[in-house]
Parts: C-alpha cells; structure tokens; sequence
C-alpha cells in the first residue's frame, strides 16, 4: 500500500499481525465524514457572511463579553455565527476519531505494514482544525478584514484536498502513472488555486462583507471580477487540454478525473457569470462557494489520478 514502510527484520512472527487495509477498516467512513463536514463548513461560513452575520458574536472565543453561547439580544445574527462556530466542534470531534482510529491502526501494525502515510494525513487535518480557529478568532477581532477572512476560506479548501488525499491513500483505484502529462496536471492544479484565491479576493471586494461595517478590500470588484474570469478561461482551455491528452495517452483514471473537473469549472463558470449579471444573489453566492470547496477537492483528485498506484 503506498505510504507504508516494511522493516527490514523479517524474523519476528508476524502471525498475529493485522494488513494496514484491515487495521484501518474504520478510518474510510471517518475520512469520508471529515471531506463531508469541512465542505459543509465552508457552506455554513458562507452562510454567517451572506446574511451580514460575521460580527453576530462580537468577540472570540467568547460570543459576547460575558457569555459562551449567543442569547436572544444579539437576534438571528448572533444564532447564525454560533451556529457555525458549533459546527467546529463536530469538525474537532471527527478530526479527533480519524486520528484516533489511524493512530490504533499504526500500533497494531507496528510488526508488519506501518500506515505512516495515512497517519501523517490524518494529523494534517486534525491539525487543520485548531489553525482554523485561531484564525476565525484573528478575523472577529479584525473586524472580518477581507484578506483574513480569504485565508479562512483559503485553508478550509486545503483541508478539504488533504481530506481526498486521505482517502484516496486508504482506498484509491488501481492505477498506472501518466508521467508525459505529470507537467499538464501541476499547470491545471496551480491555476486551480489561482482561480480560488482570485475568487476571495473578487468576493473581498464586492458587497458581502458578512457585516455592514466591515471594510472592504479597496480594489474595483468590477475590474478583479474580470481578472478573475480571465484565469477561469485559461483553467478551461487547460483542463479541456487535459482531458484531451489524458484520453489519447491511454490513462482512463485520469481522464475520467479530468472530465470531472471540466464540468464542475463549467458548471461553476455558469454560475459565476449569472451571478455576476443578477447584482450577486446570495443564494447562488452561496452556491459557488460550495463549487470553489467541490473543485478543490475535485482538482486533488486529478493530480493523484496520475500518480500510480499499485
């Protein structure tokens, strides 16, 4: 299995030992909740600045000065904010049993097979969790200044590329390396994230600001809307080329996960595009955010697509 590394003394009795894909028969469902729940959370997020709920507990880690929990003076605001900030607790609690269950997996493997790989991923985004909430606490006590509240976004998108890493290293195809397009796929992944951080920034400096009065970044929203489109059209003609070479080539796996993406970018180009020409309608806001977090996840994907794997 990849990741795992095989010591050199082969004279112990390995009779009682269990495979790594056994040992960690619980970590699939675990994994798959925490991708689930940290998409979920970017949802939710959108939700709090969508709604002009971001200062709806005004201070961090508290709600309010005096309380934990939000209370009926702070009004539908203050109950979305809590709401999110709750949600984190269900992310930790995940986060924890991942790494929980991969950590019992790597001690009842420590004769044969060690799941080293899978261990390190799962800390990852265990990790991933308390950063998040350190930096969620740096956005209210900066009053949702926009570049913070970008990098919010930016690392929940990373945890959700970790969280298909994860999965893909417990129970990921068969599948043969496509080296010739290895260039093309790292062109498509790094312009992926271009097109996510261009993103924050167009919707840092458009009117949801998730408070009416939080500032802004300061740019033209009109002219970063269009620098914004500029880097989708190349992410298409790149990932169209992709697709293309990858079918030719012979590397189904990674066709398929090519073709995957180009319809969520199209999809997610669509909904931009009506969005962008209907004044930023929260609901399809809401929306292309939970596109950004589907294409993250999805442009993941195609990288590991054309690693091989035995």
């Amino acid at each position: 299995m990849t990741g795992l590394h095989r010591p050199a003394d082969h004279s112990a009795d390995r009779s009682t030992d269990l495979r790594p894909r056994e040992a960690l028969r619980l970590a699939w469902p675990l994994a798959l909740a925490n991708l689930v729940a940290n998409i979920g959370i970017v949802i939710t997020g959108g939700a709090v600045r969508l709604t002009g709920s971001g200062l709806g507990c005004p201070t961090w880690p508290r709600c309010t000065e005096d309380s934990y929990v939000a209370h009926g003076e702070l009004g539908i605001h203050g109950a979305i904010e809590f709401g999110n900030r709750m949600l984190t607790f269900v992310l930790v609690a995940l986060a924890v049993a991942l790494w929980v269950v991969m950590l019992v997996g790597l001690v009842r493997t420590w004769h044969g097979e060690r799941a080293w790989r899978p261990f390190w991923l799962a800390t990852t985004i265990a990790l991933g969790i308390p950063a998040q909430a350190v930096i969620g606490g740096v956005t209210v006590h900066t009053d949702l200044n926009p570049w913070i509240v970008s990098l919010h976004l930016l690392v929940s998108m990373a945890i959700i590329g970790v969280c298909v890493v994860l999965l893909d290293e417990l129970r990921g195809p068969r599948r043969d390396a496509s080296t010739r397009l290895v260039p093309l796929v790292w062109a498509v992944f790094a312009v992926t994230w271009v097109v996510l951080y261009l993103g924050t920034v167009v919707t840092g400096s458009g009117p949801h600001s998730g408070d009416l009065d939080s500032r802004r970044t300061g740019l033209d929203p009109q002219l970063m809307s269009h620098v914004h489109a500029a880097a989708v059209y190349l992410l298409l003609a790149l990932t169209l080329g992709l697709a293309v070479a990858a079918r030719r080539v012979g590397t189904p796996t990674l066709a398929s996960a090519t073709v995957l993406l180009l319809v969520l970018e199209v999809a997610q180009g669509v909904v931009g595009f009506v969005q962008y020409f209907t004044d930023l309608p929260e609901l399809l806001v809401g929306i292309h955010m939970l596109g950004a977090a589907v294409i993250s996840a999805s442009a993941t994907w195609v990288v590991l697509a054309a690693r091989a794997r035995a």
